[in-house]
């Protein structure tokens, strides 16, 4: 059976052995680093199948080595292992292509539990299976592998939170796509501080739709949002 292989990249070596030989005994497969240039470069080599990140490194932090990991792949699994929780560092990780955050100090039963959570979480919603990536919203064109969403030739670079928020409401467009189906994917949890980071990216996902009249994205009063166009 083959193993799942992780790519850990933390700085301080005591805690990286401690967490590398705890994943190795529970049978994953780790690949570990002590900064994010030597994380990157192991990324393209390794082509893990999740990444535990921690942020303050040397050489490449954090958020800078998750979004040239997304620049590869948008879709292996991202966490970052940190000791900041202000919520604007957590928003920040968020739109660098982070899936979910744990706070140090940590335990290595939280830590195994996050990572199957994300590892077993499938690339795709049961009711939202499909493969395509450009969408006409309205007066807009989005593409969601480039993360464009160009309005009358003038393109905005979005996110990567920001792309994949908005994909799953084009794939629902006119529908109401439930809060809890988005948070369990995206960020992997519905608890409330992940669901306020979500009305950040909603609002400003508004802001951006907003040269066109005829696209709304409406409140479904306990339930959802539903994009309209």
């Amino acid at each position: 059976m083959n193993k799942n292989k992780i790519l850990f990249v933390e700085d301080e070596q005591s805690l990286g052995m401690i967490v590398k030989e705890s994943l190795e005994i529970r049978g994953f497969e780790v690949h570990y680093c002590q900064d994010g240039k030597a994380g990157l470069r192991a990324f393209k080599e390794f082509h893990p199948d999740i990444c535990l990140l921690d942020i303050m490194m040397p050489i490449k932090d954090g958020y800078t080595l998750a979004r040239d990991i997304r620049k590869i792949d948008q879709h292996v699994p991202i966490i970052f292992l940190t000791a900041r929780s202000q919520s604007s560092d957590v928003v920040k990780g968020f739109e660098m292509g982070a899936n979910d955050f744990i706070k140090k100090p940590f335990s290595m039963e939280e830590l195994i539990v996050r990572v199957k959570a994300r590892l077993n979480d499938t690339s795709g919603m049961s009711d939202l299976d499909s493969d395509q990536m450009s969408f006409t919203v309205g007066s807009y064109t989005f593409e969601h592998t480039r993360q464009t969403l160009e309005f009358h030739g003038e393109v905005r670079k979005l996110t990567h939170r920001e792309a994949e928020i908005l994909r799953l409401l084009c794939l629902s467009k006119n529908k109401v796509l439930e809060r809890k189906q988005v948070l369990d994917k995206l960020w992997g949890d519905d608890n409330f501080f992940n669901a306020r980071s979500m009305d950040v990216f909603i609002t400003k996902l508004r802001k951006y739709l907003k040269n066109d009249p005829n696209v709304e994205i409406l409140n479904v009063r306990g339930i959802g949002y539903k994009l309209i166009f």
